[in-house]
């Protein structure tokens, strides 16, 4: 029975080595103006690989990674697969406190760091064993073998996420569910081996570490940018073939201007962009016009890949009249009341998710996962309609909620009125405490530069059409562009804008 169970097994570092075999020429990795072939990135991996051995590094052990993005990155994720070891990789962006935090969660082996983010991590003041990145991979060192007794459900990554309240939780991803990410985004986007990958989102985040995964495992080539360079992910629209090119909000518009002003026609993608929720529908069809390729509807998460509702490819060109989710291949879908009852069609329930992309529940968290994995089934915080042709329309997250008069309202819905206007730029909308209703909403809003026609009224105007009077802002209040607080992603930190102009 053990040799049934041993022929199961996949890994993410397999499947890299078995595109290594088939075309060891192939692109594997640029950064900078050089280039690695498969062959080459093997051969720095296996190095590497050696190296975390000689530091103690076994199977399961943590290796903490702080760094920018670089292509010795993602050297090291794929030398934990081959070794059987777990990256918890950092948010460089985080205070003190919580980088500590997230660091002896995890109770590493080693840390590696990059000579950037030395500084930062001599003043947390731990004592661990430390290796700077640069020096890790040793070119006249042994390489190392693969692990035969790693398994598909064991880690290999480690991502946080960062709640609404309390230190960010752990997120552990196995091999199975990277491998089941890679199939959905080929599945459900059409990615082929030819489609390559643009690494420019921070690494210790999904949206590059699943996809450069991804592609290294089914032969495409990855490119490596430090951080938003709107003129630099051009070039490689231009000159290279993209599966997915994640633009998320804040993103977006520098390379809209970029395209609309040079005329670069880049080369060849599958999709482009992400989270439409968040995105005015106008520069949603500006960008997929000019990128000669659909907009990706997506709605997925850390913990779920790009599942549970990311199915759906908006065409080139086209001003969506709504923005609903299609379910995502490879998973189970349920919307449930606080009782976790299924509800009906037409009334918002929490998102439930079961499926191979599924992460393995939150670090040293068992009351977290108790809770969040009720009845064998991940429970989001995410509050979706089913509509009666069985798509989902995205309502809030379950913890933001505005209760107004008895009634509850539910930011996004008023976002959505809002971004579809041509005035906005953005907007976002927030609680603020009121003696009569309890709870209004306020929304803050960026204005389309040279607009001089959107005040007050205006706003108030457009959301009559849409919005019952309980759900139109009380206040609207118009702020710089620049002025949103936004996490890693792009997103706006809803509860940071409250904090910061609400009190």
């Amino acid at each position: 029975m053990d040799g049934v169970s041993r022929s199961g097994k996949l890994t993410v570092f397999g499947l890299f080595a078995a595109q290594v075999r088939r075309a060891p020429d192939a692109l594997a990795v640029t950064q900078d103006g050089r280039q690695w072939t498969y062959q080459d990135l093997d051969r720095r991996v296996r190095l590497t690989a050696a190296a975390l051995r000689a530091h103690g590094i076994r199977r399961g052990d943590r290796v903490v990674l702080l760094s920018e993005n670089r292509h010795e990155y993602i050297e090291i994720e794929l030398a934990a697969a081959l070794l059987g070891a777990i990256v918890a990789c950092q948010n460089w962006r985080l205070a003190r406190d919580e980088l500590r935090h997230c660091i002896q969660l995890v109770d590493p082996g080693l840390v590696v760091v990059s000579e950037r983010f030395e500084d930062a991590l001599a003043q947390l003041g731990l004592s661990l064993p430390v290796r700077r990145i640069e020096t890790l991979c040793d070119d006249d060192g042994e390489t190392a073998q693969p692990d035969p007794d790693v398994d598909p459900e064991d880690g290999l990554v480690i991502l946080y996420t960062s709640g609404t309240t309390g230190l960010p939780k752990g997120a552990l991803i196995s091999h199975r569910a990277e491998i089941a990410r890679m199939a959905i985004l080929r599945l459900d986007m059409h990615v082929t081996r030819e489609d390559g990958f643009v690494a420019w989102a921070p690494m210790f985040h999904m949206g590059s570490t699943d996809q450069m995964l991804a592609a290294l495992m089914s032969g495409g080539a990855v490119h490596v940018v430090d951080g938003f360079d709107a003129r630099t992910i051009v070039a490689l629209m231009k000159d290279y073939p993209i599966g997915w090119m994640i633009l998320m909000p804040g993103s977006i518009e520098p390379v809209i201007d970029i395209l609309a002003e040079t005329g670069i026609k880049p080369k060849s993608i599958r999709s482009v962009g992400a989270m439409a929720d968040l995105v005015p529908t106008s520069q949603i069809a500006r960008l997929s016009a000019l990128a000669n390729a659909p907009y990706f509807n997506s709605f997925g998460a850390t913990e779920t890949g790009l599942t549970p509702a990311c199915g759906h490819l908006i065409p080139p060109g086209e001003v969506p009249d709504n923005l609903d989710k299609i379910q995502s291949s490879m998973c189970d879908v349920r919307l449930l009341d606080p009782d976790g009852n299924e509800v009906p069609d037409g009334e918002p329930g929490e998102v439930a998710v079961r499926g191979p992309s599924v992460f393995s529940g939150y670090w040293n968290a068992p009351d977290v996962n108790e809770r969040d994995f009720k009845d064998g089934w991940f429970r989001m915080g995410d509050l979706f309609v089913r509509t009666p042709e069985g798509r989902f329309r995205f309502v809030d997250r379950a913890k933001y909620m505005i209760k107004s008069g008895g009634e509850n309202i539910y930011p996004a819905e008023i976002e959505r009125v809002l971004l579809a206007d041509p005035r906005v730029r953005e907007a976002v909308v927030v609680r603020r405490k009121d003696d009569r209703w309890g709870e209004v909403p306020v929304a803050f809003i960026a204005p389309v530069d040279g607009c001089e026609d959107l005040d007050a009224d205006a706003v108030e105007a457009v959301c009559r059409i849409s919005l019952a009077g309980y759900k139109r802002p009380k206040e609207v209040r118009f702020i710089a562009f620049e002025d949103f607080p936004r996490s890693t992603t792009g997103k706006i930190q809803r509860h940071e804008v409250e904090r910061k102009f609400i009190g």
